[in-house]
């Protein structure tokens, strides 16, 4: 990066874009103290700040020794330095010189017309310009609309969310202007992109570095992300062999998969969460979270899973963090001194999880990760036969909590994701099933690339809802395969079932069309299966499901050529629209449809009713119609028939796989 000085101060430009801007009048940089205060209840958090000082850093010195460029930062000339920015390649360091100061605030440059994207995984807004985005892993809220009865309703038992609340925050963001900025941080930090002339970063801490990188097109920076947080492996071949379906009915599991068996689904995997056993809160069934074969809810299970195998199906688990403070490994961990502790160290940290108690594994302890990763994961599940898992609860970590590595709980709350993701990775790497084994987390930070293999969206609500449903899954796998993660997919059907709310034959036929044309292809059952309806509970619902396993089987060819794009690449499955159509300003604000690689362009069918959507084609191409084979000129938005079972999905003409897309209206 160069630094230009101005006559009353300074930028900084990466690339011919103007990163910061700073003068004595409209400085850029401000330092202060704050105290926080932070409620957590189950997952949920609410953090306030109270703001002791924020100071406004006008005066800059600048110092050039060779092409190194040092910038130190006061209050006004006649101030000490407080604050040293360092310039570097591709980053900007920071060094305070009072260790007291625990806040940044920091302002990028900021154009009219500017889009941005990324802050991990977005759920309701693609595009963050115009909105405040503070990044801290949590659950997401039942309700994320403050305007809808339910999200009241889950407001007064304290699980509501808002727009911004996600499983996974990451403090990065992608701009139109063709750069990418991350800050090196795991503090409590907050993006607000509201002003029209500049970008406000805070940050709870002075984070070590802010990096940036500028490329002349999207799909090289999406490279440069995917290589600076890491790359997942290709996708077991097995998975692209047809859906992973979720049933959690105990030894009826196995019957009920024989009806799918029977209705011509294509089956790849069959899912048993409850391969641990149950547990009744008022919530719903839960899990027994003791991380091993339960017999009694599954008798035969030893035997069941290679039984599986011979027919060509795999069998998952389920798998968090957390130990029940009833069953049988939490003595075991407090014995051995792998539980987190209380702040005073008198014991180990208990969290509530509704109606049940669960110790914390030390992930900082590298004894407590080994032995988690030997004797759970790699003698109880992958050596029992699973073949992947739901690597769950990656979001809870209490801040009050005391940490084998001493580092508070401010700061290693948003690591813990990521954390858990390389345990679940190491155990499959020990036991040589590194892109054989297929585990999927909803907790992700930064970094969390490098180790998990498969993102999924989280608890959707089962319905069309703007905030909470359907849709929202197509915006989190938009905006967290910005910044390196390859895979996502969701629960067919959508898990939470609050208030009344269930489940409809037409949201299982959408989801079931949506995610035919993503990863994976996985079902869910729900928090309340009793009470909603299933795939296998409603013959047309079965029949259009098998139907939809089957196109995802007949693009198994084309997804393992993404798959392997992407391990070489980075780029992500499912792509925003200007990924590769940069030119075209149209493509840049839409989160209701996305890319499927390069060639097709799939545009789920997300409002309640509807047999009809309008899709937009990005000019620079001419594109088909999979199941029509009507051709139609890009550059225009159109009115497309989508009747239950033909979601709009396009080709582009010319392309390579242009037979095998074409093929899918025989299906």
């Amino acid at each position: 990066m160069q630094v230009n000085e101005r006559p009353s101060g300074f930028e900084v430009v990466e690339a011919g874009r103007v990163i910061l801007r700073h003068s004595a009048a409209a400085p850029c940089v401000f330092v202060g103290r704050g105290e926080p205060e932070v409620q957590m209840l189950r997952g949920n958090f609410k953090i306030a700040d109270y703001v002791t000082e924020r100071v406004a850093l006008r005066a800059a010195t600048i110092t050039r020794q060779g092409e190194a460029v040092s910038i130190a930062l006061a209050a006004s000339a006649a101030d000490a330095a407080v604050l040293v920015l360092t310039i570097g390649a591709d980053s900007i360091g920071l060094e305070a010189t009072d260790p007291s100061l625990n806040r940044l605030w920091i302002r990028t440059v900021a154009e009219a017309g500017e889009h941005v994207w990324g802050g991990g995984e977005q759920m309701s807004y693609f595009d963050m310009r115009g909105r405040r985005f503070p990044l801290w892993t949590s659950e997401p809220g039942v309700g994320r609309d403050k305007t809808k009865l339910i999200t009241l309703q889950a407001d007064l038992g304290g699980a509501g969310g808002d727009y911004f609340n996600t499983n996974y925050p990451q403090p990065t963001y992608v701009s139109s202007r063709l750069y990418a900025l991350h800050v090196d941080t795991t503090a409590y930090s907050v993006f607000d992109f509201r002003h029209d002339g500049f970008h406000e970063i805070e940050v709870w801490e002075i984070p070590a570095r802010i990096e940036v990188w500028a490329r002349d097109t999207f799909v090289e920076i999406v490279g440069v992300l995917s290589e600076r947080f890491g790359r997942q492996p290709q996708l077991p071949a097995w998975v692209l062999e047809g859906a992973i379906v979720g049933l959690k009915q105990g030894a009826e599991s196995f019957d009920r998969l024989q009806n799918f068996l029977d209705a011509d689904v294509a089956v790849a995997g069959l899912w048993c969460e409850d391969w641990v056993g149950l547990r009744i809160t008022s919530f719903g069934k839960r899990l027994f979270w003791d991380w091993k074969w339960n017999p009694k809810r599954y008798p035969n299970l030893d035997t069941q899973i290679g039984e599986l195998r011979a027919k060509g199906i795999r069998f998952l688990g389920y798998v968090n963090p957390y130990l029940a403070v009833d069953g049988s490994f939490y003595e075991l961990a407090k014995a051995k001194g792998y539980l987190a502790l209380t702040l005073d160290g008198a014991g180990p940290y208990i969290v509530d999880f509704g109606e049940f108690d669960c110790g914390v594994v030390d992930f900082t302890i590298p004894e407590a990760c080994d032995w988690f990763e030997e004797e759970i994961i790699g003698r109880q599940m992958l050596d029992f036969g699973l073949s992947g898992w739901m690597a769950d609860f990656g979001e809870y970590l209490p801040t009050d909590v005391k940490l084998a590595n001493g580092v508070d709980g401010m700061l290693m709350h948003n690591a813990w994701p990521t954390l858990w993701a390389e345990v679940n990775a190491r155990a499959v790497a020990k036991r040589g099933m590194t892109g054989e084994a297929l585990f999927f987390l909803r907790a992700g930070f930064t970094g969390v690339q490098a180790h998990c293999p498969l993102l999924w969206a989280g608890d959707q609500c089962v319905d069309f809802s703007r905030h909470d449903g359907i849709g929202t899954v197509i915006c989190g796998a938009l905006s967290s395969g910005l910044l390196g993660n390859a895979y996502h997919h969701s629960d067919i059907g959508g898990y939470t079932s609050l208030f009344g709310n269930v489940r409809t034959a037409e949201l299982l036929m959408r989801w079931s069309e949506m995610a035919a044309f993503t990863p994976v292809m996985r079902s869910h059952e729900g928090n309340r299966p009793d009470e909603n309806l299933q795939l296998d509970g409603d013959p047309q619902v079965l029949a259009h499901f098998a139907r939809m396993t089957r196109v995802f089987r007949h693009l198994a060819p084309y997804v393992a050529g993404l798959s392997a794009e992407a391990a070489a690449t980075g780029l992500p499955l499912q792509r925003p629209m200007f990924l590769h159509f940069q030119d075209d300003p149209k493509t840049y604000a839409d989160q209701t449809q996305y890319l499927y690689g390069a060639d097709l362009l799939v545009a789920p069918v997300i409002r309640e009713g509807k047999t009809d959507r309008e899709v937009y084609l990005p000019a620079g191409a001419d594109w088909v119609n999979v199941w029509t084979g009507d051709r139609q000129a890009g550059g225009v938005e159109i009115a497309v028939v989508a009747e239950l079972g033909y979601p709009p999905v396009f080709y582009r003409e010319g392309s390579p796989d242009a037979a095998l897309f074409a093929a899918l209206g025989q299906i």
